[in-house]
């Protein structure tokens, strides 16, 4: 093994244990100090034990999620969880693990477990909890953000001018593109509500041609098409989640984290943090006078910019004409909106307030 496929191996290793961890969303993370208050309590559990190297498990960790994501609305009654056993080995060792996975049933009140024999589906996994525990839950399966580009729709997708794109190249059988799939998929989650950013897949070994024509040589190759430069530029940077986000942000402009939320730097537009802070420290007689300068600043602005400075001259506004602790109190406000289940378009809208409250707060 030459030096270069040492270092792609190691990154990998590290990638597919960030991979997994990203995936314990809906699955409950167990610890040799949580695990019996946990399980064995007033639920049945069912328990994967595995290993952050192991090929199995990366393979299986979608379809567990999968499971844990459709048994959310049921925790009362089952716990999903999982054991890392490269951390955790006496509680494996207890439960006579001696290969991974290995997936067992722990009965409500019991901690003698049952092992799980059948078929690693999450549909299989449901119908057993299902019939152990006497519950009706099925499969839910979200749709997928991730654009699927074949010849009829690759042009018009990628090479549209009014959008940034992010292609995946891969191939079915691939087990590194397997491996990436997961967190691809929350890559499209997170940018699900920016209208000019796309996040798009190809199978290239079925549309060879087109993988040829975009120079690919390797499974998975990951492009990137600005608005800008439609020639495409490989990314070659971390295959993780939080990577591939910190790349996008950078190259579109965007300011999400990788749950989607719109980050503390989001509306900001430095082009008018002087002029706040002036504005801030004014006298009230003096405020009107440099309101009027940001007035002038903001109609020199464009696109989503002037979108977040029509929102600094209402903040501005409600300033002047509002009590002292306006800023103060209506940021408090928005954090709690926040704080509560709400719909991204309104998270998004909450979110830009909020920030651009800060700048005169």
């Amino acid at each position: 093994m030459g030096k270069y496929d040492q270092i792609w191996v190691v990154a990998l290793g590290s990638f597919a244990f960030l991979v997994l961890s990203s995936l314990a969303h809906d699955v409950v993370m167990l610890t040799q100090e949580t695990f019996e208050q946990e399980v064995g309590r007033r639920r049945g559990a069912l328990v994967e034990f595995y290993t952050p190297w192991c090929g199995l498990c990366k393979k299986f960790a979608p379809e567990y999620e999968k499971l844990g994501t459709s048994f959310k609305k049921a925790k009362s009654v089952v716990l999903v969880g999982k054991v890392d056993c490269d951390q955790h080995k006496s509680l494996c060792k207890k439960y006579d693990v001696s290969k991974y996975p290995t997936i067992q049933w722990f009965p409500k009140g019991s901690l003698e477990p049952k092992r799980y024999k059948g078929q690693r589906t999450a549909e299989s996994l449901a119908e057993f909890v299902n019939t152990e525990e006497g519950t009706k839950v099925k499969i839910t399966i979200a749709p997928s953000k991730v654009v699927v580009l074949t010849p009829n729709n690759f042009d018009e997708v990628v090479l549209d001018e009014t959008k940034d794109v992010l292609v995946e190249f891969y191939a079915p059988w691939c087990r590194h593109c397997r491996e990436l799939a997961p967190a691809y998929e929350k890559v499209a989650a997170a940018f699900k509500m920016e209208e000019e950013v796309v996040i798009a897949n190809l199978d290239a070994d079925k549309y060879k041609d087109l993988a040829a024509k975009n120079d690919v040589k390797a499974f998975p190759t990951l492009k990137f098409f600005p608005k800008s430069k439609k020639a495409g530029e490989v990314y070659g940077g971390g295959r993780d989640l939080n990577d591939i986000v910190a790349f996008l942000n950078d190259k579109c402009g965007t300011s999400r984290d990788r749950e989607g939320r719109l980050t503390s730097k989001a509306g900001i537009v430095e082009s008018l943090d002087a002029l706040v802070k002036e504005f801030a420290a004014a006298k009230h007689e003096e405020k009107k006078a440099v309101f009027a300068r940001i007035e002038e600043q903001v109609e020199k602005l464009n696109g989503s910019a002037l979108r977040y400075g029509k929102i600094y001259l209402k903040a501005a506004r409600n300033c002047m004409e509002k009590d002292s602790d306006y800023a103060k109190n209506e940021i408090q406000r928005l954090q709690r909106m926040l704080d509560k289940r709400v719909n991204p378009a309104k998270a998004d809208e909450f979110a830009l307030k909020k920030n651009i409250l800060s700048t005169f707060a």
